[in-house]
């Protein structure tokens, strides 16, 4: 009885506690859908003025837009007036022109006095005197791009006067203006892409709307009656309202004001309140069945989750978890803590695993910018010495014409010049590493130039090592520098027959690659894409990682002194860079080395190896050469070789003098010999500069190396180019040939 009295007090107690907890759970639901649909008002008025800042900001660059694509016609219009010296016709043909001019709707041509001297329109009447009118208040106001408001008609206009002088401006000629109409159909696009109303305003006027006939006369009234309110009744309908100046220098002005809604995205509140309700009832009934159930259910196993999470926090991964089986909230949190306690237990050891990836990378980081400092270095050396070596070269080859056969100063004089060859071969390659030389580049098949080149492979490669081709089938193309490309090949070579001392073999392979993330992620630095791969491999004594991270340096060798100058792997590094591709090496001490190069494929048919024949015979007709060049030594000697080749030399020292000469000779200048890189004007703009006066000019560029990152020398498209150091010989037979042949045709 006792016990059955205790439980009975126990279960009203229960019961008591339970009401009570009912109770606080409801009253603590209407609070909480209270709070919810208070913040959900907010909310959505704080939508509705985000949708409209949001509209009006989308209608703005819509017309900024129009307005960038007016300014482009208003220039060309302003060009085409210039050309034909104000000529009326223009505005007829421009608007008959639909390809340049198809969007503009408006045409006026006016002269400096802004008079209208043409005027065409596609959609009204509008009339030379209103137009005078109207480009008149744009010159007051002071205004470029605006708008114009006659008779019901919008345009959003571009004015744009042009000068006798354009770079000076120093006379006005006349002013360009070119305009687009905008009218409903307009409007409504714009309405549409804001998801809005549009009411357009000229002063007090209302100009359009996108409602409409009758609401469009209480909106007369709300905007009269509330000109800054953000709130405007329209029927049974609240709007609200924001308003911008289109043309803020005018007045009147022309306003722009977007409405939104509230009936709209108070819709859904209406809906959401319904919502709120029966989900705050569904919880005050269901709340009391399921409190008792999951309070019991859920205290045990929770603190045995809690024990694990404090064992997590201890660092320990195999804490074991007391878990009742089944699918209730607690099991499934018991579960996915577990879960995400392996998963931070995988996470440890992959951080670890990235942190060593990290360093990794970090060193190579400062391998590559090691090297870039290195190729700087090394481009500004061989800048400075190949003008060194021209004169010296150009000096000697002079020095051994006057001396005679049995001279004693003849044999000393040609060791200068050899020596000065040997110096300008390590300046090549020393321009390759820092990838400043000029490239010709071609497209190319790899498979086809490698097979030209095994004749001459087997030559150089010992007997004692078997050399292999595997050449590809239906290997891409590639654009790149034939005689580079070889270079490469050479290069790489060479270098695996110095590895195996003892015999062994070489393969050269050639094949298409496809590069996915994965694969660019295990062969930094390449970069996803289409390539097409050359690799070198060798049977040689290999590399360790030590020597593997420096080959590319140059001046780096592992060979005996005077066995190698160092700059063999480097030339190969700055040419495939320059060209695009990139380099990976796999070595290992003992096991040989493998050389990849990846360059990218395209899809254009391979250009013929055949090069057309040129004639080495100077031209014998009397020639004016004009030659350009800060280097005072290189500018006296290229000059002395020409002049002995029987042609009439003019030199300048920088592009200035060089366009002082053109412009004051009376005699003819045939052509312009001119170094590249030169100090306040580049060689290319001199030539783009004279060729504007004289066209019939031909170019030679001249040059040793190009500035460091500058990318392409596409600027040799409209010239021939004459490598530093040069002789005589290769001087007179560029200049002749650009003479005979006029402009080059380079792919």
């Amino acid at each position: 009885m006792k016990a059955l009295l205790r439980s009975h007090n126990d279960l009203r107690l229960r019961t008591k506690l339970l009401l009570w907890l009912v109770l606080f759970t409801a009253a603590l639901t209407s609070a909480t859908l209270l709070v919810v649909r208070h913040s959900a008002q907010a909310q959505v008025q704080r939508q509705i003025e985000q949708d409209t800042r949001n509209a009006l900001l989308t209608i703005q660059a819509a017309q900024h837009q129009r307005e960038m694509l007016l300014t482009r016609k208003a220039d060309l219009l302003a060009t085409l007036a210039y050309m034909r010296n104000g000529d009326p016709t223009t505005i007829q043909d421009a608007s008959q022109d639909p390809w340049q001019f198809g969007d503009c709707d408006l045409f006026a041509l006016a002269d400096r006095k802004g008079k209208i001297v043409a005027l065409h329109t596609t959609t009204s009447g509008l009339s030379i005197a209103t137009t005078e009118k109207l480009l008149r208040r744009s010159f007051k106001e002071g205004s470029g791009p605006g708008w114009w408001f006659d008779d019901g008609h919008l345009f959003q206009v571009v004015l744009q006067p042009y000068y006798e002088d354009e770079p000076g401006k120093s006379r006005l000629l006349g002013t360009a203006v070119v305009g687009r109409e905008l009218d409903s159909s307009g409007a409504s696009d714009l309405g549409r892409i804001s998801s809005s109303h549009l009411i357009f305003r000229y002063g007090n006027d209302l100009v359009m709307s996108t409602f409409s006939l009758p609401k469009e006369e209480v909106l007369e009234v709300q905007l009269l009656d509330h000109p800054r309110g953000e709130e405007i009744q329209i029927g049974n309908e609240r709007f609200f309202a924001s308003s911008i100046a289109l043309d803020s220098g005018s007045q009147p002005a022309l306003r722009l004001t977007v409405l939104k809604s509230y009936d709209e995205v108070t819709a859904s509140l209406k809906r959401l309140n319904r919502l709120l309700v029966g989900l705050g009832l569904a919880a005050v009934l269901g709340g009391g069945v399921l409190v008792f159930v999951i309070s019991d259910r859920s205290t045990r196993p929770l603190r045995y989750l809690a024990e694990g999470v404090r064992a997590l926090e201890q660092g320990d991964f195999i804490y074991p978890l007391k878990s009742h089986g089944g699918g209730d909230e607690v099991a499934q949190v018991t579960r996915a803590f577990e879960d995400m306690r392996n998963t931070l237990q995988r996470n440890e050891v992959q951080r670890q695993q990235l942190e060593v990836q990290r360093q990794q990378l970090e060193g190579q980081l400062r391998q590559a910018q090691k090297m870039d400092a290195m190729g700087r270095l090394a481009g500004g050396v061989a800048h400075d010495f190949n003008n060194l070596l021209t004169v010296i070269k150009g000096n000697s080859s002079l020095l051994i014409e006057c001396l005679q056969s049995d001279d004693r100063l003849l044999g000393r004089t040609q060791q200068i010049e050899s020596a000065a060859d040997r110096a300008a071969s390590l300046t090549r390659q020393l321009l390759a590493f820092c990838r400043m030389q000029v490239l010709q580049p071609k497209i190319l098949d790899l498979n086809m130039l490698v097979s030209e080149m095994c004749k001459l492979l087997r030559r150089l490669i010992r007997e004692d090592i078997a050399f292999t081709f595997h050449a590809s089938e239906s290997l891409g193309r590639v654009k790149a520098d034939p005689g580079q490309i070889e270079q490469v090949i050479m290069n790489l070579a060479v270098n695996a027959g110095d590895a195996m001392l003892a015999g062994g073999s070489l393969t050269i392979e050639t094949r298409n690659v496809t590069v996915d993330e994965q694969y660019a992620l295990a062969r930094p630095p390449i970069l996803p894409g289409q390539y097409v791969l050359l690799a070198v491999a060798d049977t040689g004594h290999g590399m360790d990682a030590e020597t593997k991270s420096r080959i590319f340096e140059p001046f780096f060798t592992t060979k005996e002194q005077g066995k190698g100058t160092g700059l063999g792997l480097a030339t190969v590094y700055g040419i495939v860079k320059q060209s695009g591709g990139c380099v990976w090496v796999e070595s290992q001490p003992g096991k040989g080395a493998r050389f990849e190069v990846y360059l990218p494929r395209v899809d254009q048919a391979a250009e013929s190896s055949a090069d057309e024949e040129i004639a080495l015979t100077p031209v014998r007709r009397h020639k004016t050469v004009l030659v350009v060049e800060d280097e005072e030594g290189v500018r006296e000697l290229a000059s002395e070789f020409l002049q002995s080749a029987g042609y009439t030399v003019l030199s300048a020292k920088d592009g200035a003098e060089a366009l002082a000469i053109a412009e004051q000779s009376d005699e003819p200048i045939h052509l312009l010999l001119t170094d590249v890189v030169m100090p306040k004007m580049r060689g290319p703009e001199l030539a783009k500069r004279l060729k504007d006066l004289r066209t019939r000019l031909r170019i030679v560029y001249m040059s040793g190396y190009l500035e460091y990152n500058r990318g392409n020398d596409d600027f040799l498209e409209d010239g021939f180019f004459l490598q530093k150091p040069f002789s005589r010989d290769t001087l007179v037979l560029k200049v002749g040939e650009a003479l005979r042949n006029g402009s080059k045709s380079r792919t």
